[in-house]
């Protein structure tokens, strides 16, 4: 395992981290975790190198059990019984009190992070992850807008000073990587979570030019873009009940997936043999990027996407992956106006 520096946080990381919403049953979005097998996969993780692990306030959240943070509390126990907290960096996220992704332009912060909202959702993190301080604290949406209001700068700061909270970022809304710059110009943010991946490169004109002049942690997340990026699928592909790729890849949508990816598995060879190796590689090849957060709740994908960590792409191969990129919002229906309140970014 290679490890990297995340930003001015200055805490080494594995370049490959544990992406956890998978982990504990989400009655929304994923079904079909097996918790045993998931702790395992947690023990075989830092087994094999790993030592950066993001969840959430909202992983695995039923509205029935509102108390209940399943995600986090896997993570408290499995660091409790292993006695690794010191040797892992946890990284959760607060979601906005109205429960809305993304956050949209013209939204007052205030229906999103009230002051009394940041430091409720810290302290129930802090329970549940069983721990005195928190590593990392990510907004779990953001609009840049936010930052023309002090009460959360000041909020945070505060947390801060008392220890509950030591480094904080942003995870920045779907298919928008630019939309948290002014917020890192504050100075009061130190990590950008985004999705990254070979079919969405917009990241690579704004943000990751950003973050390596000035020292701003990069996590990216949906490397496999909500699996399609494995190789698995084909036109007979059924996704259980309850799975949100139900919607996330209809029928038409689908079709013109295989059909990319038919043309990525052209570009195989030594540098890399299969779907996840290609996927993950690609990303690590970025100087910025300080890791990938691929989810995991199988212990084979532990072991196979580990195993990517090493060298990067060739200059050649990265100039192809150009040309695969494939820009697009699968999580919703977008209608033209939506552009106009900031929903997808130009």
């Amino acid at each position: 395992m290679k490890y990297r520096t995340l930003g001015k946080t200055g805490i080494r990381v594995s370049e490959i981290g544990f992406g956890s919403w998978q982990l504990a049953n989400d009655p929304h979005m994923w079904v079909g975790a097996d918790l045993e097998e998931s702790i395992k996969c947690l023990y075989k993780y830092v087994e094999l190198g790993g030592n950066f692990i993001d969840t959430a306030w909202i992983y695995g959240y039923d509205e029935k059990f509102p108390d209940k943070h399943p995600s986090e509390e896997l993570i408290g126990k499995f660091m409790a019984e292993s006695g690794n907290r010191g040797k892992v960096t946890v990284a959760t996220k607060i979601p906005g009190k109205n429960m809305k992704w993304p956050a949209w332009q013209g939204i007052d912060i205030d229906e999103v992070f009230p002051e009394d909202w940041i430091i409720s959702c810290v302290e129930d993190s802090l329970r549940t992850l069983r721990t005195e301080s928190l590593d990392l604290v990510q907004f779990h949406v953001w609009q840049d807008a936010f930052v023309d209001r002090d009460e959360w700068k000041q909020t945070i700061q505060k947390l801060t000073e008392d220890g509950k909270v030591k480094h904080w970022g942003i995870s920045a809304n779907d298919y928008q990587p630019s939309n948290c710059i002014r917020a890192l110009d504050t100075g009061l943010i130190d990590t950008v979570q985004f999705i990254f991946n070979i079919f969405h490169q917009k990241p690579t004109e704004k943000l990751l030019p950003y973050a390596l002049k000035n020292n701003i942690g990069l996590i990216a997340r949906v490397p496999f873009d909500e699996g399609g990026l494995v190789g698995k699928f084909n036109s007979d592909t059924i996704f259980a009940k309850g799975d949100f790729r139900e919607e996330y890849f209809t029928k038409d949508r689908l079709a013109e997936l295989i059909k990319r990816t038919e043309g990525l598995k052209l570009l195989f060879g030594p540098e890399a043999s299969t779907f996840p190796e290609l996927a993950l590689k690609y990303i690590l090849s970025f100087d910025a990027i300080s890791t990938v957060i691929p989810g995991m709740r199988r212990l084979y994908q532990v072991e196979s996407n580990l195993a990517a960590s090493g060298d990067r792409l060739s200059s050649e191969l990265m100039e192809k992956l150009k040309q695969h990129a494939w820009e697009r919002n699968f999580y919703t229906n977008p209608d033209p106006s939506m552009e106009a309140t900031g929903f997808i970014e130009a």
